[in-house]
């Protein structure tokens, strides 16, 4: 699978279980008379027995008047992390914005900013997010308390997991591992390298890292830890085709999955149990699974795992023939997809916008650093003579240059980035994003000047057998092919995206619906005209093309990605190869 897990992101549920590893085993009911010893308890418990915390948090609230002022800088630490256990994100971010900016205690400064990070990473504040993570970076080695430091490096981990930054990740999993507290499991780094190597695509059944991270974790009684890792092994199996595996090991995790009751466990069990009955041929079961997971979600949910199960029924009943099923399922799965890209594009363009603000605060204390030398060297070349003060002009005029230099080299450098965050990687026409946004503001010029307008959806047929048969390297000289031989075909004025994986869209404005079948049929005729030899092997590719015009379907772009998506659907169905567009009433027509 292609997709970043949700059971690695850093929610507040699964951070406070990975943070039980912290407290020390075995507690003993201190009196409120020590206000410093029985904060630190209740912190331990926090991790450990939530309910104790409780009583223990209003017991200490009823002395607050006579605590002192960093005892009640922990409570209030204590409180924003009850709230965010509880789901109260911005009441929580208001305490621990309290306790970052007026605590004064360097340790709870920390570990509030690294609980912080977490809050912001929920909420997909991803800018600030990692605006933050680099703050945390910065600081980390003058950290010298191994709690907090710990805390800070496990959070580390997970936000540059999050933005694809797979060796990073694994580097601060590593520190933590390297500096482990007394007494400490290497459960969680394992788990954090785990996490990284797998979202990295650089694990297979077989890896040591597997293996060890299981054995650990189960040893240390960690069985929430323990079934993330146990997940990713049966991921990975039903990667390698191996569903008979798979289905054996989510039979093996289920009761200890059900006991803890950890919902994205719940749902990525249910997900990879209907992919496994899928790749099985065993329908009946594929649909129980996948619906069982979907009942699980809430409205507006997006998710992988959600995205699978709505795939998996839409194979389902396209298999059997259902095709309003099929259609409506293919519908969520669209949606489901488009909101994960969303939000990979999303945490991925944030970590670079935090890069570049970092590089711009670093070029810009090297301004006013040389600025003020300027003003020293003025005011000392007062008194010389004319010579010195040809001197000065001379090294003034390199400063400058210097200056001038490095903004028009960070100036590149942002209009790079801001070009890369347009364009897909792969092939380098305009990724999802981007092309949904400029095909919206061209369409919103021809509805004002009653122009017409096409929008084309292609996807290459047998395109995941290819990828199984020959390899992902062979799919994706396929892709690139494709685009040169979509290129070739278009006029200067036309809109070129990738929607993702093997499916493209093209918007023709000034295009009449017969001008437009014209042209989707000699872009059909091109790909299947031009076969890919690689390694000694000819593949060859065809494409089946869906036709939406604005004449019926109007200038929205929603409709007319529905109507084209249709159109392509109904291609498919009636035998892939081939230009089928919308006519009225939602009939529609074939090339």
């Amino acid at each position: 699978m292609s997709w970043l897990p949700s059971r690695f992101q850093p929610w507040p549920a699964l951070l406070a279980m990975v943070l039980a590893a912290f407290a020390p085993a075995g507690r003993a009911a201190l009196p409120v008379a020590d206000p410093t010893a029985f904060l630190e308890q209740a912190e331990n418990l926090s991790r450990k027995d939530h309910s104790r915390f409780v009583e223990m948090l209003a017991q200490i609230h009823r002395e607050a008047p006579r605590l002192s002022p960093g005892q009640q800088w922990h409570l209030r630490y204590l409180d924003a992390w009850e709230s965010m256990f509880e789901g109260s994100y911005t009441k929580s971010e208001s305490l621990l914005r309290e306790v970052i900016d007026h605590s004064g205690e360097a340790t709870l400064v920390a570990k509030a900013r690294a609980l912080m990070l977490t809050n912001l990473g929920v909420n997909q504040r991803y800018e600030e997010a990692y605006a933050l993570a680099n703050r945390l970076a910065a600081e980390l080695p003058s950290l010298k308390d191994l709690a907090a430091r710990h805390l800070v490096l496990m959070n580390l981990s997970q936000m540059l997991d999050l933005a694809g930054q797979t060796d990073l990740a694994i580097k601060y999993a590593r520190m933590m591992e390297e500096t482990a507290l007394p007494g400490e499991t290497r459960c969680i780094p394992l788990s954090l390298q785990v996490a990284a190597l797998y979202n990295g695509k650089r694990l297979t059944s077989s890896s040591r890292e597997l293996q060890e991270g299981i054995g650990v974790c189960t040893a240390a009684d960690l069985p929430v830890i323990t079934n993330t890792i146990r997940l990713v092994l049966a991921s990975l199996y039903l990667d390698e085709n191996q569903p008979t595996r798979a289905l054996a090991l989510l039979d093996r995790i289920e009761p200890s999955i059900q006991a803890n009751r950890y919902y994205p466990h719940m749902l990525s069990e249910r997900a990879e149990r209907a992919q496994a009955h899928a790749k099985l041929g065993n329908d009946g079961e594929a649909r129980k699974a996948a619906l069982a997971a979907i009942a699980m979600s809430r409205p507006g949910d997006i998710s992988e795992w959600l995205m699978v199960a709505y795939e998996v029924l839409y194979q389902v009943e396209k298999k059997q023939g259902n095709a309003a099923a099929a259609l409506s399922y293919y519908e969520h799965y669209v949606t489901q997809d488009k909101g994960y890209l969303n939000d990979i594009s999303a945490r991925a363009v944030a970590y670079e916008v935090a890069q570049q603000h970092m590089l711009a605060q670093k070029l810009e204390t090297e301004r006013l650093g040389k600025q003020n030398n300027i003003l020293r060297l003025q005011q000392a070349l007062a008194t010389k003579a004319i010579e010195a003060g040809r001197l000065y002009i001379a090294l003034l005029l390199v400063v400058l240059v210097s200056i001038v230099f490095w903004l028009f080299r960070l100036k590149r450098s942002q209009l790079r980035f801001k070009k890369l965050s347009c364009q897909d990687g792969l092939t380098g026409i305009a990724n999802h994003q981007h092309f949904i946004g400029e095909a919206e503001r061209a369409l919103r010029l021809l509805e004002k000047k009653q122009g017409d307008a096409c929008l084309v959806s292609i996807d290459l047929d047998h395109f995941k057998l290819i990828n199984d048969t020959h390899g992902h390297a062979m799919g994706d000289a396929v892709l690139k092919r494709t685009v040169a031989v979509c290129r070739e075909q278009l006029r200067p004025g036309d809109l070129f995206g990738r929607l993702g994986g093997e499916e493209f869209g093209i918007l023709l404005p000034d295009c009449l619906r017969t001008e437009g079948l014209i042209i989707a049929d000699r872009i059909r005729s091109a790909i299947e005209a031009t076969p890919i030899d690689g390694d000694g092997c000819i593949v060859s590719v065809s494409a089946s093309i869906g036709l939406a015009s604005t004449d019926l379907s109007g200038y929205r772009l929603q409709r007319l990605c529905r109507e084209a998506d249709a159109a392509l659907y109904r291609a498919k169905r009636t035998g892939r190869n081939r230009v089928i567009a919308d006519i009225q009433n939602s009939s529609l027509v074939e090339a």
